[in-house]
């Protein structure tokens, strides 16, 4: 996979320490979020709608060194808005690898050519470049012309500077198996390390809500790619069994605190996707006073269709310690891509309770895996 051994072995080290001294929750990945502001504006980005006096706002250097020092997990990705607007972000990133710790630098590539004699290449760095696709799907989903060829321009210069490149594809309705397939196939190609991918999560606060996958159009979605992946040679950098998962091979709870989030407002609480949960002050009283019972599929309706790394990559990590034969099989054969899928995960949210407090109630998860698909709406496209 596209994952270095090094790495690995770190991950590795790192967990199996957690589970010696039986700690049940431990973070895997900081999201560390340095701004909101972004040079896009894509249809489904849940980061952007903040009044101009919140996009403004930055973490300084300390803050964002202190959150790595406080969370001090193996992995360290920046996520934004865009990180690369953030005059200071070459200090943040070179404190993180004096630590010993693996950056993953999310970006849109439009400042990357520009921005790469601000960082020097190390095998802690990886620049994780967004690309949803070929270059008519992805600029669609960025809702701007040109962005791809800007991208893919600034991978090649990348490379060949000896950084460490990764992809961070989204997959959003409408997808193409065949086109998907290709673009990995084209990425691949391209010489890039790995390839994250998710199916895109309703953020609350995206502008759109007609472009996200459920969950049983994610997990078909994904079965039709991975068989096209004949000769096994899509560098994913994802545990097995979470490939597994997205292929609807796995039943697994959500596991927010594996990926928790520090952003200008604080410890966000759940997890990355959701923004409208509260904050906490410190990463203690995140890991110890949010009622991390009720959210995941199945816990709260607003996690319903989630499939997302984010809360199921550490899931699929914990089964894998528990059953390595299990991820071995796995692993040797690729995600199984017929047959019957995995029962969904039981609903523990009560109806009633909800619509007593006022929220939004929406249909359980047994009833979504078996609703009909709605039309594909290319994520460009007005509404």
């Amino acid at each position: 996979m596209g994952i270095p051994l090094i790495q690995k072995y770190r991950i590795g080290r790192y967990i199996l320490s957690k589970r010696i001294k039986g700690e049940r929750r431990y973070p895997l990945v900081l999201m560390l979020e340095p701004l909101f502001q972004c040079n896009l504006a894509c249809a489904g980005c849940g980061k952007i709608d903040y009044p101009s006096e919140i996009l403004r706002k930055r973490l300084s250097v300390e803050q964002a060194l202190g959150a790595v020092d406080e969370c001090d997990v193996p992995v360290v990705s920046i996520p934004g808005g865009e990180p690369l607007i953030h005059k200071e972000m070459p200090r943040i990133v070179e404190g993180i690898i004096a630590r010993k710790k693996f950056v993953y630098l999310c970006t849109n590539a439009i400042l990357l050519a520009k921005k790469l004699d601000d960082y020097r290449p190390s095998p802690y760095l990886t620049f994780s470049v967004h690309l949803d696709g070929n270059r008519e799907r992805h600029d669609e989903s960025v809702c701007q012309e040109g962005v791809f060829d800007k991208a893919v321009a600034a991978i090649r210069k990348a490379r060949d500077r000896g950084f460490r490149v990764n992809i961070n594809c989204t997959l959003f309705q409408g997808e193409d198996p065949v086109e998907v397939a290709d673009f990995f196939d084209f990425v691949t190609d391209l010489g890039v390390e790995g390839i994250t991918v998710s199916p895109g999560y309703s953020y609350e606060r995206a502008p759109r809500d007609d472009v996200f996958l459920a969950r049983s159009q994610s997990k078909q979605l994904f079965r039709e790619v991975f068989r096209r992946d004949r000769r096994r040679r899509w560098p994913l950098s994802h545990s097995v069994l979470f490939l597994d998962f997205l292929a609807g091979n796995q039943t697994y709870e959500c596991t927010p605190w594996s990926n928790p989030t520090y952003n200008v407002f604080g410890w966000q609480k759940p997890c990355y996707l959701l923004a409208d949960e509260g904050y906490a002050a410190t990463f203690k009283e995140l890991m110890e006073e949010t009622d991390w019972k009720h959210y995941g599929t199945g816990r709260n309706p607003k996690c319903d269709n989630c499939m997302a790394h984010c809360g199921y990559e550490g899931s699929a990590v914990a089964d894998t310690l528990l059953h390595p034969w299990k991820a071995l099989g796995v692993s040797l054969r690729g995600p199984r891509t017929r047959g019957p899928m995995a029962p969904e995960v039981p609903i523990h949210y009560a109806q009633e309770e909800l619509a007593a407090r006022g929220d939004e109630v929406r249909i359980p998860v047994e009833r979504i895996s078996r609703s009909e698909p709605r039309a594909a709406v290319p994520p460009g496209a007005q509404r």
